[in-house]
């Protein structure tokens, strides 16, 4: 039976607004130095991917991350510790081309590619390394939705959590294009091009597309993404792949956790009660930016709520695990910062021109 429910989350506030929770942890947040065992995967059609491993004890939980994300986007590192300390064994999967070196097809990863997660998984589980969870950030999340809607009670999987979904793929990428959320969309643009750019020439691949002309993610999944992935142009890509269309079809465990203040998306794409599959919670909230979800009653001082209800979700769901003892059991993972006193308008535009100018390595996603 699909559950909607009204999210305990409350914003810290002095990150009282979407986009200073939204930017916050990207600037900010302290990544985690980890212990990795990496491995790649030989895909079927002659591409790869790479997995990073971390721990070897407790139910497996398989992390995935958003557009242009990687073991550094802000979310990652600390949630695989604090799932470490809660007695979790992990694996980080990389999409295609989004580790260090370039995939070799001319194909990418995109919102849709269930295929390279259903190959990952069928591969792990003819190992006996099948995970017992999955959590998607943002286009992961998007992307671990289909895939379960697709997979039906053949999922494999025994819990899914999806965070910040693009519900709708048309809607965000023109919600990139209005307002505040131009800057994120513009940052995002960049990282894509250069990512693009990077691969054809060290994969010595043809670019046939004047990038100078792509100046939105509609024009980038328009004349790259959709012509490389076998798609008519992006309003097709975008129809087919949408998490929103197919939630009713899901029917293993999951967990979606979304702001309605989202910058990266519109409030009405957020999931009605009758559009969720019988396997599905979708919790709301207010508040909360995407992939923020910051608590916190002292101003440098973060509590990021997101690490202990994902646990908390696990464990709900009887996915048993034994906590290790740690300094950091409490697993807010929060870092001392300098007392900084500014007025909140001039905080809010400080921070954004902060991260146009300064963040080009760091990932929102």
């Amino acid at each position: 039976m699909a559950y909607l429910i009204n999210s305990s989350f409350k914003p810290a506030w002095w990150l009282n607004s979407p986009h200073l929770q939204t930017i916050w942890p990207s600037l900010f947040r302290t990544r985690v130095d980890l212990n990795f065992r990496q491995e790649r995967i030989e895909l079927s059609d002659g591409d790869f991917i790479d997995l990073s491993w971390h721990g070897s004890k407790g139910p497996l939980v398989m992390v995935i991350h958003g557009l242009e994300g990687s073991l550094s986007s802000h979310y990652v590192t600390p949630l695989l510790k604090a799932l470490k300390l809660a007695g979790f064994s992990t694996l980080f999967m990389h999409l295609r081309g989004c580790s260090e070196e370039p995939n070799r097809l001319a194909r990418s990863y995109h919102s849709g590619a269930t295929e390279d997660l259903k190959e990952i998984l069928e591969k792990l589980q003819l190992r006996n390394q099948q995970p017992k969870a999955v959590i998607g950030f943002s286009l992961g999340g998007n992307l671990l939705l289909k895939y379960l809607a697709e997979s039906g009670n053949q999922s494999g999987i025994q819990a899914a959590i999806a965070i910040s979904v693009p519900f709708n793929l048309a809607h965000a990428a023109r919600r990139l294009e209005t307002g505040l959320s131009r800057i994120y969309g513009r940052y995002l643009l960049g990282k894509l091009l250069r990512s693009y750019q990077r691969k054809c020439r060290i994969n010595n691949i043809s670019d046939s597309v004047d990038t100078s002309k792509i100046h939105t993610i509609y024009d980038f999944d328009n004349k790259i993404t959709s012509q490389l992935n076998g798609f008519r142009d992006a309003d097709d890509y975008y129809h087919r792949c949408s998490s929103g269309f197919h939630l009713k079809k899901v029917v293993t465990p999951t967990l979606i956790i979304h702001a309605e203040d989202d910058p990266f998306t519109l409030s009405e794409d957020s999931p009605k009660a009758d559009e969720l599959g019988p396997g599905i919670t979708l919790e709301l909230s207010p508040q909360g930016g995407h992939v923020g979800f910051i608590q916190g009653n002292i101003p440098w001082h973060p509590e990021y709520w997101l690490d202990r209800r994902i646990i908390q979700y696990l464990k709900q769901q009887n996915i048993e695990a034994r906590e290790e003892a740690s300094e950091h059991s409490d697993l807010q993972l929060s870092s001392n910062y300098p007392t900084l006193h500014i007025s909140g308008s001039l905080f809010v535009k400080s921070q954004l021109r902060c991260f146009i100018v300064s963040r080009q390595s760091a990932s929102i996603y």
